[in-house]
């Protein structure tokens, strides 16, 4: 693989550049039903039958509730600079609006303490998908009302927590939000509903902006605010102008529904024309794109595979799987003309290419977006089936190349001019992957799920000595 092979010269990042990792709340912590914390819903999805691998739950995932101080013990010992968690709606608000729970706060709050103990800084992702079930039962994302309730839900956060945490992220991914939790159905709250993803991606936009104004409220000015998206790196099977048109609308879907109104004010008009059998967008009230057109402070990118897509009629025999799970309805509204193709090359555990070429592309074509923004890699990272061996070393030899060439794409694209600050590995540690259940184990550190052993795999070493020192560490040679 041409990224990650081994350049003569030593690949070295800017003296403050974050070294961190990152995890999500559902995924990590357990303790579903302790202090006041009511279900969301992925506990509820996961808890119907069908819905995830072996029927499993995250109601234990890896118990961090309980083993923080130790977590964080662990993070510090792997020379990280920077740790990304998400908070649990339903842990701090337990309805989804109204007052906080203090004893869910309190444990952010420990957290926090943890980490700036140790020297760690902390980043806050708002909400990483777990919304409040009684928020969902009253409409979900599809209804407005549950962006106000965010907005509440941050300043809530932001005025518990400001005072220490300086990075700030509203949304992880609302593309998953939306399009996996109300179009295609493989996510919590597992809809299919075309128009209603479309309306959902809305309001998780106006949360954004809602959100971001809410927490600048009660925050000090030196606090940074971000959003994180899963921008697509979408690429045409070939330049027919079918293909490329193609491009235009996933590129769209993915891309310009949720960066057009962040970072422009306005979505595409492709977008709209595209779209208008699906829906009529009535629901983009007036001042609603002032409200999401907040000036950020950073964006966060999370990357991992490339999209590859034609028009449908190029070839009739090729899949139409996307990458995004197993289902008989598309994330992808109003994309009936559009097929999906397996990029060529190496892959990981989840079967996704594996190309630092498009995380390389991505930051460049944001560096050209938003110019002066400054960018963080908030995901990135790869699943493969880790085992230990005989004397209980977990050696991944694969991570590490996976990492090592997607951190020279990072390198590559400073060394052009992007404005990249930090990198944050997925993940710390295996955990409940979604609907994959613990089928697939993303983590730099090993997890026994029979004992909730932690057990850095050779990638966390290899990542410790990168962290330290600023410089990749070489490859291994066979």
């Amino acid at each position: 693989m041409p990224e990650s092979a081994q350049s003569a010269n030593p690949v070295t990042f800017p003296p403050a550049f974050l070294w961190g990792a990152a995890t999500s709340a559902y995924q990590i912590e357990g303790a579903v039903r302790e202090d006041g914390r009511t279900p969301s819903i992925w506990d509820t999805f996961s808890h119907t039958p069908g819905k995830t691998a072996g029927g499993e739950t995250g109601d234990i995932a890896v118990d961090h509730y309980h083993r923080y101080r130790d977590d964080v013990a662990l993070m510090a010992d792997l020379g990280l600079t920077a740790y990304r968690f998400s908070v649990s709606w339903s842990r701090v608000q337990p309805t989804g609006r109204g007052p906080a729970v203090q004893v869910g706060l309190d444990f952010y709050r420990k957290l926090v303490d943890e980490l700036l103990a140790k020297g760690i800084k902390p980043a806050v992702t708002l909400y990483h998908w777990d919304l409040p079930q009684e928020l969902e039962d009253a409409g979900g994302w599809p209804e407005r009302d549950t962006a106000y309730r965010f907005a509440e839900y941050a300043q809530i956060v932001g005025e518990a927590l400001g005072d220490r945490v300086e990075q700030w992220i509203t949304l992880n991914e609302p593309w998953c939000s939306a399009f996996l939790g109300y179009g295609s159905g493989v996510h919590a709250p597992g809809r299919t509903d075309p128009a209603a993803s479309l309306k959902a991606a809305h309001h998780l936009n106006l949360a954004h902006g809602l959100g971001t104004t809410a927490l600048r409220s009660v925050m000090p000015t030196r606090n940074s605010v971000a959003i994180s998206l899963n921008s697509s790196v979408v690429r045409p099977l070939s330049q027919t102008p079918g293909d490329l048109a193609a491009v235009r609308k996933i590129d769209d879907l993915a891309n310009g529904v949720f960066h057009g109104p962040i970072l422009r004010g306005a979505y595409p008009e492709t977008l709209l024309t595209a779209t208008s059998k699906v829906t009529d967008w009535s629901y983009v009230l007036d001042g609603d794109l002032r409200a999401i057109h907040q000036p950020l402070d950073a964006l966060g990118l999370n990357y991992y595979t490339p999209t590859l897509v034609s028009a449908a009629d190029a070839d009739p025999s090729a899949p139409r799987a996307d990458g995004h799970g197993a289902s008989d309805h598309s994330p992808w509204p109003a994309a009936e003309d559009v097929a999906f193709h397996q990029t060529p090359g190496e892959r990981t555990e989840m079967g996704w290419t594996i190309d630092p070429t498009g995380l390389h592309d991505l930051i460049m074509r944001y560096t050209k977006e938003a110019p002066g923004l400054p960018l963080y890699i908030t995901e990135n990272g790869a699943a493969y089936d880790d085992k230990p061996d005989a004397d209980g070393r977990v050696h991944d030899p694969e991570r590490i190349a996976y990492l090592h060439g997607h951190l020279r794409a990072v390198r590559r694209a400073i060394a052009e001019g992007a404005d990249v600050r930090g990198y944050y590995l997925w993940s710390l540690m295996d955990n409940f992957e979604w609907a994959y259940g613990y089928e697939k184990r993303f983590g730099a550190v090993y997890v026994d799920y029979a004992t909730l052993a932690r057990t850095p795999k050779s990638s966390a070493l290899w990542y410790r000595q990168a962290a330290r020192t600023g410089t990749l560490p070489a490859l291994e040679t066979a």
